[in-house]
């Protein structure tokens, strides 16, 4: 990258499964999980997230969500979004 700035690497992890009940967040089978990936930046997981979402529509119990691993990785650094 040439003449560029890196962009910062923020890592974030998607993944989904089917809830026990709607409106809590306990999953039916933990064997069951979907993990779809883990991104290099929001805008990627969120891409990825919006599709698995979309695809399992037909299911109210199926959550899919994005989890901040940076934050985690990172927790002293308010920086990182």
């Amino acid at each position: 990258m040439a003449g560029q700035e890196a962009k910062k690497q923020l890592l974030h992890l998607v993944f989904g499964g089917e809830l026990k009940k709607l409106g809590a967040v306990e999953f039916r089978d933990l064997d069951q999980l979907d993990i779809v990936g883990i991104f290099p930046d929001y805008q990627s997981a969120e891409t990825a997230w919006r599709a698995k979402a979309q695809a399992t529509v037909d299911n109210a119990h199926m959550r899919y969500f994005i989890v901040h691993l940076h934050r985690l990785l990172d927790p002293e650094n308010k920086a990182t979004g």
